[in-house]
């Protein structure tokens, strides 16, 4: 029995998609669903950047691609692996939601626009995955179009993002002139041909040694000659692929493809698996759990209210950090000490939700939440006393004051906002000494404020009116007993709490942060809480 289950973990991997938005990170993970036969054609994702649309009608169409405005999971096989993908929202307004998703990924996939390089938005993320020191692929996808020098892209991401890079393929021309890649490794020619197939691109592939005659021939002879002369470059220049290194995030193994035409996404998916490896040890106050060892226990990294518009469910994401999930086995939730049994675990299989009978860990279950989770919470076996790292929560950089228009519905709007901010994609805080008679809204993107807005009308039934706040930073009291009544320098300040109760201030800019140290010996400020 125990043969088994090392084996179902030995098979997994687990794994999150990072990019700026518009960098093609949905097409990838499309195609990678339908190398794993997942679907059967790969539908390439148009008009949505172009075409600004209303937020609920954004929302409706998230919605119908799964899983709201937030991460998405989807597992799928290949070559006998069992492959979960947590793909992450590309906005920059949801970078906290894809922070908590990285917690719960073992390696991450970044998607680079080869005709931009490194965008903002894939910075931010970036810090996330060296913060935690996890494995990081990079994929510069676009090659089919004009795109930035080759080796200007992989000097920007070393001096940007500060990790060395390796590239496994090399591009041979671009755009129109895109005529395929170089492995390095095996010395082989992909050609790259473009090719209509009913509507969706496709790429033709011939794959010849780089010393066959006729190599020249088909990519012409500039491109040769120019491809000879930057793999001799690269050979003298570029980080050897040392497997340690990239398994502490220190050097990035980089490949070049189109994600559009398909070319390139297959060597891409082969060599990433034999690259990364199976669920590693998670820490447990200070101990190592080890995934095969150990009975079932995992973390909740992600909790999405109202899933289903008919039934008013809440659903908490874990991921299985040690042994095996069973239907109804009973287990303990470490934060309260109550035994209790995970109800209606599902899985998201391409695009499908179905109940499963049994996952292992590496793998991503969604459980029916009756209100007792929050992110960052820990199950396990009732003999066993893990208790995961918590999530640190991200300090947010807009607030807003919320007025609740309609009186008689006091309890329903208190009861939308306390569960759409145990969500985690908005903080809420109460006034010092106001208590739940004003309440502000803190959020690290501008178009949560509209997502609020919209899930409290339809969801909750309550209709809300925000007025915007002049604060830009907050910090929270390190020690939560210090009598805010008696700190100096605080006029432009304001003082509040969090829904734990912790003391917080707000600042109108940064400088104001300094100003009340200086003027307060032994007060400690910290950017974000740790639970």
């Amino acid at each position: 029995m125990a043969n088994s289950i090392e084996q179902e973990i030995s098979r997994r991997r687990t794994f999150a998609i990072i990019s700026h938005p518009d960098a093609g990170k949905t097409t990838l993970t499309e195609k990678f669903l339908l190398y794993g036969g997942a679907i059967n054609t790969a539908g390439s994702v148009k008009g949505k950047a172009n075409s600004k649309h209303a937020v609920s009608d954004w929302m409706e169409i998230e919605k119908e691609r799964g899983i709201s405005v937030t991460s998405s999971v989807l597992q799928f096989e290949y070559e006998g692996k069992c492959i979960n993908i947590l793909d992450t929202p590309g906005h920059e307004d949801f970078s906290e939601d894809t922070y908590r998703t990285l917690m719960a990924a073992d390696c991450a996939v970044m998607v680079i626009d080869a005709s931009k390089g490194v965008e903002p938005q894939t910075i931010k993320l970036f810090k996330v995955c060296v913060m935690r020191h996890i494995p990081i692929f990079t994929f510069i996808n676009k090659m089919d179009r004009e795109a930035k020098d080759s080796f200007d892209l992989l000097d920007d991401i070393e001096k940007v993002l500060g990790i060395e890079t390796c590239p496994i393929n090399w591009p041979i021309g671009c755009g129109k002139e895109f005529k395929g890649v170089y492995e390095r490794e095996s010395k082989n020619i992909l050609r790259f041909e473009a090719v209509s197939t009913g509507g969706s691109k496709e790429a033709k592939e011939t794959i010849l040694p780089a010393d066959d005659p006729q190599a020249k021939e088909l990519i012409g002879e500039d491109f040769y000659d120019n491809l000879m002369e930057e793999i001799e470059l690269l050979d003298g220049a570029a980080a050897e692929l040392d497997m340690e290194k990239v398994q502490k995030g220190e050097l990035s193994p980089v490949f070049f493809g189109s994600a559009l035409t398909n070319f390139g996404v297959e060597p891409f998916l082969e060599h990433f698996l034999k690259m990364t490896s199976q669920p590693l040890p998670r820490m447990s106050k200070g101990e190592e759990v080890d995934p095969v060892e150990n009975g079932f226990s995992a973390f909740v990294f992600k909790i999405q209210a109202n899933m289903n518009k008919n039934h008013r469910d809440r659903i908490a994401f874990m991921r299985i950090c040690s042994g095996k999930f069973e239907a109804n086995m009973e287990v303990k939730h470490v934060q309260t000490g109550k035994k209790m049994r995970l109800s209606q675990p599902q899985q998201i299989m391409a695009q499908e939700r179905k109940v499963v009978e049994e996952a292992y860990a590496g793998d991503i279950i969604g459980v029916f939440d009756p209100g007792i989770f929050s992110i960052g919470d820990t199950v396990c076996l009732p003999k066993d006393d893990f208790e995961y790292e918590g999530i640190p929560t991200f300090a947010p950089e807009h607030f807003a004051r919320v007025i609740h228009l309609d009186s008689m519905k006091r309890k329903q709007f208190v009861k939308g906002i306390e569960q759409i901010a145990q969500e985690g994609a908005i903080q809420i805080f109460q006034e010092h000494e106001a208590g739940f008679a004003e309440i502000i809204v803190g959020v690290v993107g501008t178009l949560q404020f509209d997502v609020l807005k919209y899930r409290l009308e339809n969801e909750y039934n309550c209709e809300i009116r925000l007025e915007p706040l002049p604060y830009q930073a907050i910090r929270w009291i390190k020690d939560r007993n210090t009598d805010m009544s008696k700190l100096r320098g605080v006029a432009e300040v304001k003082k509040v709490k969090d829904m734990k109760g912790n003391p917080l201030l707000l600042f109108k800019n940064e400088w104001g942060i300094q100003f009340v140290l200086d003027r307060n010996e032994g007060l400690e400020l910290v950017e974000f809480s740790k639970e």
